[in-house]
């Protein structure tokens, strides 16, 4: 795992909450639409919310992100 591709994740995860609407979706349904791996997802995740450009809660004992 490198930067590089982290930063690529984090583009899927971003294109997949542009795409929904409301712009937010839980691990589930973000897993699903960015065919990302857990870890994956979560670096992908980590990434964005160092930028500011996601928040993150939790809804029904799932986790939530949604763009800012």
């Amino acid at each position: 795992m490198n930067i590089e591709l982290i930063g690529t994740w984090a583009g899927e995860l971003y294109k997949a909450l542009d795409n929904a609407e409301p712009r937010m979706l839980g691990l589930k349904a973000l897993k699903k639409a960015t065919k990302l791996k857990k870890d994956e997802l979560m670096a992908a995740i980590g990434w964005l919310g160092r930028e500011g450009k996601i928040t993150i809660g939790q809804n029904d004992e799932e986790l939530v992100v949604a763009l800012v």
